[in-house]
């Protein structure tokens, strides 16, 4: 690799860090013909760990970190005095088909500042998968970055070729994206998503190729006002109506020469592990948005305890519930039992009348369960009325890093 492409890589994959929505969960299993390159394997995948414990890796860029748009949170925008760079499409393949060879990655990444125009900047986008997938026969995932102001048409076309297809909402409410980005139209973004959704459901009963992992989108925390709450009903909302496989909370990061009106100190990191929480009980646990909300104090998500945790809290009336009564919604409220420990304890029930040891083998969470649940030789003398239980169970600080 040139000194001149070294540089590019270094101000562009430095400029992607932000995005946080890169994971490709839901793509299909794949490898590639005679004479091609790549493989996907359905495993999750951006420098994270799959479930049987591998770590796997993708190339993260953006196309150019030049833009048109002045989104005051973004360190790209145009009046931000960042280095600039640009890619070629043709560097951007040579890249990906290199470092796939040398094993450094398994896919690809792709975003961009807008350039020109949206059609110009997609058709630039798109001209990289499709050189990727026809030139060189690349089977593994690719991720685009769609720009939603794009022509439908090109939307399309970006499907053809692409797993999974993401537009970023940036903003959860419609006030804050005119405040702090006037030049992004929430409406049109909304919109874009839902002509997305209904092409993917489409194709699946079509049985065509079309952004087979879905679609995801990304919502900036603590750049504006809005609460957990807020956030977690937006976040239902999208879900509904378009059917995403994943909302991604990214929080927010001061950046230089930053406006006024945005904050000087990013929220604190456990708030966004806590989004994601909340996001997972109302995916996997069937709670509902509002049953999230009720695990809120003031609107905000309790950083000290997670939000299962504070709902039971908030509802001991409820507990303790015996493991081999109890109905599955149910048990999956109980705090410290997850899905495949429910699951099991479901199946093992059907035979045994279940003991506190026999549930110990089945999750590693008894230790948060204990106080909620009742087993055949076990049942807590009112420990969900002790005023300390919170502070027992609580998680002691940590500190996290953003990068």
């Amino acid at each position: 690799m040139d000194d001149a492409l070294k540089k590019k890589l270094t101000v562009l994959a430095d400029a992607a860090k932000y995005d946080a929505s890169c994971a490709s969960s839901g793509a299909p299993k794949r490898k590639a013909e005679a004479g091609g390159l790549g493989s996907t394997t359905g495993a999750g995948i951006c420098h994270a760990y799959t479930p049987d414990g591998r770590c796997v890796s993708l190339l993260k860029i953006l196309l150019t970190n030049y833009c048109l748009f002045d989104c005051a949170y973004c360190v790209n925008r145009r009046s931000s005095n960042v280095r600039r760079a640009k890619f070629s499409v043709d560097e951007v393949v040579t890249l990906t088909v290199e470092f796939y060879k040398r094993n450094y990655i398994e896919g690809l990444f792709l975003s961009s500042g807008i350039i020109r125009s949206p059609d110009h900047t997609m058709e630039q986008l798109i001209r990289v998968a499709k050189t990727l997938r026809q030139r060189h026969g690349f089977r593994g995932y690719i991720h685009l970055k769609t720009i939603p102001e794009a022509s439908p048409w090109l939307i399309e076309q970006a499907g053809l070729y692409a797993d999974r297809l993401s537009i970023n909402l940036e903003l959860p409410t419609e006030a804050s994206l005119e405040r702090l980005a006037p030049e992004k139209d929430g409406a049109a973004i909304q919109t874009a998503m839902g002509q997305m959704g209904e092409r993917i459901l489409q194709a699946k009963e079509e049985k065509r190729r079309f952004a087979p992992a879905g679609q995801s989108t990304q919502v900036i925390v603590g750049a504006d006002a809005s609460t957990d709450e807020s956030l977690i009903r937006t976040s239902a909302r999208l879900y509904d109506h378009y059917g995403l496989k994943r909302i991604y909370y990214s929080a927010f990061s001061p950046i230089p020469d930053a406006a006024s009106i945005l904050p000087s100190k990013s929220p604190p990191l456990q708030r966004e592990h806590r989004l994601y929480q909340a996001d997972w009980l109302m995916r996997y646990y069937e709670f509902s948005p509002d049953d999230v909300a009720g695990a809120t104090e003031s609107g905000m998500l309790a950083l000290d305890v997670d939000p299962k945790l504070a709902w039971a809290l908030r509802n001991r009336d409820r507990f303790p519930v015996d493991v081999n009564t109890a109905d599955r919604e149910m048990l999956l409220r109980v705090p410290g039992l997850g899905v495949r420990a429910v699951d099991k304890i479901v199946a093992a029930r059907r035979h045994a009348t279940l003991r506190l040891d026999d549930v110990a083998r089945l999750t590693s969470g008894l230790k948060r369960a204990r106080p909620f649940l009742i087993a055949a030789d076990y049942a807590p003398t009112r420990l969900t009325d002790r005023l300390d239980l919170r502070a027992r169970l609580a998680e002691p600080p940590r500190q996290l890093s953003l990068f």
